[in-house]
């Protein structure tokens, strides 16, 4: 389902994708956070994703116009998993509810991953 904006000037219809992207966008730029990770249904591992590649480590419903985002990530190795988690979680629910003008409801994060950066 996707998002809508309703104005007195028509609505404006807002595909779970373009939220998807953004969200990846901005997980990715939080400090620990080395990328976005897909998790591989058939053995269950996970792999780092490119840039071009970054929606597909974050799910994103939307119902009654709140945002349910789950992000897949990989963290970078001797970092506070926790303070990550919580710059991550203020990082990307402001920029989704300024950019998209819909309520995160709830943000999940997923760490599958941790990867040593030389």
């Amino acid at each position: 389902m996707d998002g809508t904006l309703a104005n007195k000037n028509g609505d404006v219809y807002i595909d779970l994708n373009v939220i998807a992207k953004y969200a990846g966008s901005a997980a990715t730029e939080c400090f620990g956070v080395v990328g976005m990770a897909a998790v591989s249904m058939k053995d269950g591992l996970s792999k780092l994703l490119r840039k071009d590649s970054l929606n597909h480590g974050v799910q994103v419903k939307i119902n009654d116009n709140r945002i349910t985002i789950d992000l897949h990530i990989i963290v970078s190795y001797g970092v506070s998993i926790q303070a990550v988690c919580a710059n991550l979680y203020e990082n990307v629910k402001y920029r989704v509810e300024d950019f998209s003008g819909l309520n995160v409801e709830k943000l999940n994060i997923h760490v599958d991953g941790v990867r040593v950066i030389d």
